[in-house]
Formats: C-alpha cells, structure tokens, sequence
C-alpha cells in the first residue's frame, strides 16, 4: 500500500511549516504530499497566520523536492475558472518535472465562499460546474500539439482555445475525484478519474462506495481495475499508550474516538486498520497529519508502519 501524507493547512500553517513536512516525507520515504484547498479554518482553532493557497504551495515545493509526488486533495471548482486552473497543473507538473496530481470537487464550505467573496451556487449547480470542468481541464491536456479545443457548456465557453500549456506527464496528470454520492459521484470517476478517494469513511461504507464505483464503471465499459482505490484516514500514531494520548490531546481528539473513526493507536493498531483497507481493495493510503509541528509522528510512522503495509 502507498503511504501518502495528507495536510489540512487552513487549520494554522505557513509555506514553511509545509515545506518542512514535505521536505521530510520525501527523505522517509512517504509516496506523495496531498493538502487540502481550503481559504477557511474549521472548527475551535486558531487558524494563524492565515490561510496559503494550495497550488500557490504546490508550484513551492515543486521546485524544493525532487521525488516526492504533489497534490490537491480536493481543489474546488469554486475556487478557480476550468481554463486557467488547466494551466496552473500543467506549469506546476512542468515545474515538479512531471510529480502533479490533481484532486478536484464541487466545494462544499459554505463559510469560506462567504468569508472571501466567491460565489457559492446550490449542490445541482456545484455539480454541474464541476462535471463541466472535468471535461474542460481533460480536453485542454488531451488536444493534440498545433489543435485547438472549444466547449460549448450551460455554464462555461471556450472558443478555439490553443490548448496550451500541455502538462509533462503523458497522457495527463492523473485525476482524483473523491466522496461518497450515490449516483453522480460514481458515474464521474467512471468517466474521468484515475483514481477514486473514500475521504475518512467506515469499512462498510468505503467497500458500498467502490461498489458503486465499480456498478458505474461495468455500465460504461470501463474495466473498473483501472481505477486506483484509495481512503484518507486522520492518522494519531503512538509508540505508547501516552504518546497516543498526548498526540491525540494535541489536535482536540479523543484516541478511543480516532481509533473509531481514524488510524490510530500503536503502529501495530495502525497497520491493522490500514490492513483492514487494503483487505476492500485499498491500494493507497492517505494519512491526515493534523500536527504540522510535530515532525516526530512522522518518523515514527515511516520506521515502524510504511515498511508493514
């Protein structure tokens, strides 16, 4: 199982407590840095200094590491236009020399939307945006050097657009959709995704999710072994009961209630629930590391849980 670590930075981080994580993963041996697109903290934190703009960063660390693969999960497509957010990947994937992958959904935080002026359509039309740009950002990177690409959508319009920049990796930077809709989330991954995402769900639920995933794929023709399958999990890790609790106490938790609905524990606990996941058919992991300052767990995490997985 790939081992991916998976930052929320609106929560209270800077470039470089983020650098300093990646810089890390990458020397222990993590597969990839993720990090949410967020403009807006979540709950009781204090969320200082501020929030950082996920590709804004990701374009950062492109140029700070060399292995290590990058990406969102997810970019809303609130945040951004299809056409310019096509752009973005594919400088930022020339820029990591090919290391990019790009998680992309509907949005769904209300209050930020408000909190910085972005405007915040009802969930039918979130959906539709969202639908529309996969087919904008795909046909961009998929139109042949020297054509040109047009759409003609309800909500978007592109007229004999150069394509350009095309990304580094062939044919596209791989493409993460994640969530657990019952009918258009699957029918998207089956159309547009290289992988699909179950973000912080129950087994039952994640093996329901895949199922579904796999209904849509068959309905459309698609061997549904194409598609990576992958689950983020918050992750407390400790070589003791007490680290555990420290750990927990650290991020607001509780470690019964992360180890209910998280990976959490011992690393022996950790591998276990990891194995639970990869027993549904999980290949990749995303372990959501809530305590940027504290480089330790990561140590910990690679010497005693990414080699047993």
């Amino acid at each position: 199982m790939d081992l991916r670590i998976f930052t929320e930075p609106q929560q209270g981080a800077a470039y470089d407590d983020l650098l300093a994580v990646a810089m890390l993963a990458e020397v222990l041996g993590f597969d990839a840095f993720f990090r949410s697109d967020h403009y807006l903290k979540m709950g009781d934190v204090a969320g200082d200094p501020g929030p950082t703009d996920a590709w804004i960063t990701l374009a950062g660390l492109a140029r700070e590491t060399a292995r290590i693969r990058l990406g969102t999960l997810v970019t809303a497509a609130t945040f951004r236009l299809p056409g310019p957010l096509a752009i973005t990947v594919a400088q930022v994937d020339a820029m990591s020399g090919g290391r990019v992958e790009l998680g992309l959904g509907t949005g769904w935080f209300d209050d930020e939307h408000r909190a910085y002026g972005i405007p915040f359509p009802d969930v039918g039309e979130r959906f539709e945006r969202f639908e529309e740009q996969l087919e904008i950002v795909t046909g961009l990177w998929s139109t042949p050097p020297g054509g040109t690409f047009s759409f003609a959508g309800r909500h978007y319009r592109l007229d004999q657009s150069p394509a350009l920049p095309k990304p580094v990796q062939s044919p596209r930077p791989p493409i993460v959709i994640g969530g657990g809709g019952a009918k258009r989330t699957p029918r998207l991954v089956a159309r547009f995704a290289d992988e699909f995402n179950t973000p912080f769900m129950a087994l039952d639920d994640c093996r329901a999710a895949n199922a579904r995933v796999d209904e849509a794929c068959e309905r459309t023709g698609r061997d549904p072994s194409t598609v990576v399958r992958s689950a983020a999990q918050v992750v407390c890790c400790g070589a003791d009961e007490g680290e555990v609790r420290r750990r927990a106490a650290a991020i607001g938790r509780e470690p019964d209630e992360l180890r209910r609905n998280g990976a959490a524990g011992t690393p022996q606990e950790v591998v276990d629930r990891l194995g639970a996941f990869a027993e549904l058919g999980i290949t990749r992991a995303y372990l959501q590391v809530l305590d940027l300052s504290d480089l330790d767990h990561l140590r910990l995490l690679a010497s005693d849980v990414l080699g047993r997985v």
